[in-house]
């Protein structure tokens, strides 16, 4: 087994939180670049095909790990079981606030 190298993951943590921050950063109102979709329905059709693919991934390791497949370390294989956990832990948050969204408009009073 590969020992899990620390330092890579803490940089590539600190990484991707400065990726987060400049995105945050970036104005809400910059209109979408020429040629791209900005349909609600689409963008969540390819973030859900995202977490999908994660899980895939992720059981795909769990399973070549099972097997004793060398090249799958113990590490990698719980980096991506919690990557996939997460983003499908997300996508339930995003669909309750939908839920929950679509329950104060019906409930409006016109």
């Amino acid at each position: 087994m590969n020992p899990v190298d620390v330092s890579g993951l803490l940089q590539q943590m600190r990484a991707m939180s400065a990726q987060a921050q400049s995105v945050l950063r970036t104005p809400a109102a910059t209109p979408a670049p020429t040629g791209t979709t900005s349909d609600f329905g689409a963008v969540l059709k390819q973030s859900l095909q995202g977490v999908n693919e994660t899980q895939q991934h992720a059981r795909g390791l769990a399973a070549q790990f099972e097997r004793g497949d060398p090249n799958a370390d113990i590490g990698t294989v719980m980096v991506a079981l919690q990557k996939a956990d997460l983003s499908f832990r997300a996508v339930n948050e995003v669909r309750n606030k939908l839920v929950e969204a679509y329950r104060d408009v019906m409930n409006m009073q016109v």
